[in-house]
């Protein structure tokens, strides 16, 4: 420990090192949860295109870039907490305090860390999202023109195109120029229009992801029952977008670099919708980043609310956390959409308030306190007995009646037959507080409290582990004197 005091290096490695490894596996666990998200509609896409394997990989390797800009910050906030949860139930943290290394002294290396990811989500979010997004819509606006160029065929009809059926009569292999074509137009109405033309030709639009066909010669037939059209032409044009099936269309805005978002947003006006929307984009992808190194920052404290005989809270807190970031952060987003508030002061209002969050925790924890208050952590402990524990005994109870109580044969060490069944609620009457020695009946008011981490089967387990009851419990007890089985602790 004293090599540790004497060289930082060798402390900040090791840290760093306990950081990484749970980050790379929280990484991984979240990346491949998103796939399975993703990949049912992404199959639609795929099987309604009939493309290729090389094509379906290109196609998901386009999308990545969005997926990481939220799993990269959540996969590093879940590393940092499990990485200093196991120093503090390990007593390693306990350990460097002794030997004079305070919580400051551990902030380098999560700064490292933390900054790091960081600008690997920047680089992401202003560089890869936007090349990602034009090389998505370039795939998406070649596979889709293959699949309607391979459906046109010689005196065949066509449905590539959704709603409008397509027959032609001969093709020009040379020039693409149509002859005998017959259109019928379905979209938005019952009866369909037909569209007869000697001559026609398809035309594509990449920016604008349609295709127009251009028809010369014709007549429109549209039929009603009350009054029927005909109308006579020489150039009818049928303007068609390109659906890119079960996926969502690509984003102009989310397709365009940093200063071509504020160079157009200025251009469109900051008053107008298309000019806030530009400009919110501009700021989502330098909030996360930065939002990104806040929360990992936030890690620390929650992780090291762990210790020996302390229950781990520090991940469903981080989850929390993490979900109460992003909501804001989403309000925030549809606040600075709606014009109902400044774009820069809303969007980066969420960043400011989870940073001074991180000071107020690591200020708390250098110090020796919880993060919460004592009493606002009884207030939450209320709540909870209050609000949730009806709604967790109403479940039990519903359980039980539907599908009966669940019980175990266990061998009781206060002098029980053997083979007499126990509920699961009997089996967990006592809970042990490691340090002070002491253990509680479920009806006593300490029952509940955090440094109450063990729990034994009965009172003659607890004696046997060297505990014995509080005050408020000593007159309940009533220990058999039967040993417990030989090589069993009756330790949960």
């Amino acid at each position: 420990m004293k090599a540790l005091t004497r060289n930082p290096f060798l402390l900040y490695s090791y840290l760093s090192t306990e950081m990484l490894a749970p980050f790379f596996a929280s990484f991984l666990i979240m990346n491949g949860v998103f796939f399975l998200v993703k990949l049912i509609p992404f199959l639609n896409f795929a099987l309604d295109l009939d493309i290729s394997f090389t094509d379906f990989v290109r196609m998901f390797s386009y999308m990545m870039p969005n997926m990481l800009l939220y799993t990269l910050p959540m996969a590093a906030m879940m590393g940092v907490i499990i990485a200093f949860s196991r120093l503090s139930s390990d007593m390693e943290i306990l350990a460097l305090k002794a030997s004079g290394i305070s919580v400051y002294r551990i902030l380098p290396p999560l700064f490292i860390v933390a900054l790091s990811i960081t600008l690997a989500t920047t680089y992401i979010s202003t560089k890869l999202i936007p090349a990602s997004e034009i090389s998505m819509k370039q795939l998406t606006y070649q596979l889709l023109k293959e699949k309607i160029d391979k459906g046109i065929k010689e005196y065949q009809f066509t449905e590539a195109l959704g709603d409008l059926v397509v027959h032609v009569g001969e093709i020009d292999n040379d020039t693409g120029q149509w002859t005998n074509v017959w259109v019928s137009d379905m979209r938005g109405q019952k009866n369909p229009s037909i569209t007869m033309a000697s001559k026609g030709r398809m035309f594509s639009n990449l920016d604008e992801m349609n295709i127009t066909i251009l028809l010369e010669n014709g007549s429109l037939h549209r039929p009603d029952e009350k009054d029927a059209q005909i109308v006579n032409f020489e150039r009818y044009i049928i303007n068609i977008p390109l659906q890119p099936g079960s996926q969502p269309k690509p984003s102009e805005r989310k397709s365009l670099g940093m200063m071509q978002l504020y160079e157009r947003a200025h251009e469109k006006g900051l008053n107008t919708e298309d000019g806030r929307e530009l400009l919110t984009e501009f700021h989502k992808r330098l909030v996360l980043p930065f939002g990104c190194l806040i929360l990992t920052i936030l890690g620390l404290p929650l992780g090291l609310q762990s210790g020996p005989g302390k229950r781990a809270t520090g991940i469903p807190y981080g989850l929390a956390v993490f979900v109460l970031y992003y909501v804001l952060f989403t309000l925030g987003r549809t606040l600075a959409d709606d014009g109902k508030a400044p774009v820069a002061f809303i969007m980066w209002l969420p960043n400011a308030i989870f940073l001074l969050i991180a000071f107020y925790a690591i200020n708390r924890v250098t110090h020796e306190k919880p993060i919460l208050p004592e009493r606002l952590q009884f207030m939450l402990n209320n709540l909870y007995a209050i609000a949730l524990k009806p709604f967790v005994y109403l479940w039990k109870k519903i359980y039980n009646l539907l599908f009966g109580s669940r019980t175990e044969v266990s061998q009781s060490p206060s002098g029980d037959k053997p083979g007499e069944e126990i509920a699961d609620d009997e089996l967990k009457v006592l809970r042990g507080d490691e340090h002070a020695k002491i253990y509680h009946y479920s009806q006593c008011r300490l029952y509940n409290q955090d440094s109450c981490s063990t729990t034994f089967l009965s009172a003659a387990w607890a004696e046997e582990a060297g505990f014995k009851p509080c005050k408020l419990c000593a007159p309940k007890t009533n220990i058999s004197p039967a040993a417990p089985p030989s090589g069993s602790k009756g330790v949960k």
